[in-house]
């Protein structure tokens, strides 16, 4: 991919896993782990740079993860919810990849999400969203003129709002994110 067409990944993985009990990001799918895979799925995408943006636990996450040339964030104020994680993603986006033409927002907790649905959503030059359980969310891709509006969320919010409008990717099983022991063991039972 020529750097002028390149798309940054921002990997959202800063959260505490209270419903869970242990660090998600650590919880195995297969022989990785989800933040590896969640990190494995933008790479094959063709994403440079990938961020991921951590907070709860990441001396642990750091220690225990094989994360490559990843750049990591660290969200010290990570309990102010996901909207504090995209504003430090994208600040690090913007500190070391001027030359992108957007940004993909993703979380490590997603297992349905492939390089294949990365792709879709990357074609093009607007924003997209993955659909499923009835809303827009993410993953999603937003082109560079649009990173001013996500430096200002706040808040748990995220970018929901700002994809109300966007262009939709169906995800298949993207209803199903990794938040307690029931959701972990139908992501092993369908995705490894």
């Amino acid at each position: 991919m020529e750097n002028a067409a390149r798309v940054a990944a921002i990997i959202l993985a800063a959260g505490a896993s209270t419903r869970l009990g242990s660090p998600k990001q650590l919880q195995k799918l297969g022989n990785e782990t989800l933040l590896e895979r969640a990190v494995g799925v933008a790479r094959e995408a063709g994403c440079s740079p990938v961020i991921v943006v951590l907070g709860a636990e990441y001396e642990q996450v750091l220690k225990h993860s094989t994360l490559g040339d990843v750049v990591p964030v660290i969200n010290h104020e990570w309990a102010e919810g996901m909207g504090s994680s995209i504003r430090l993603g994208v600040r690090a986006c913007g500190l070391i990849a001027k030359d992108t033409r957007g940004l993909l927002v993703m979380t490590c907790d997603q297992p349905a999400v492939t390089s294949a649905h990365l792709g879709l959503l990357m074609e093009g030059q607007r924003e997209k969203a993955s659909r499923y359980a009835g809303r827009n969310g993410v993953p999603a891709f937003f082109p560079a003129r649009h990173l001013g509006n996500l430096m200002v969320l706040g808040g748990d919010v995220g970018a929901r709002e700002l994809l109300a409008s966007a262009e939709i990717v169906e995800l298949q099983h993207g209803d199903l994110d990794v938040d307690t022991a029931e959701d972990l063991e139908r992501a092993r039972e369908l995705f490894g």
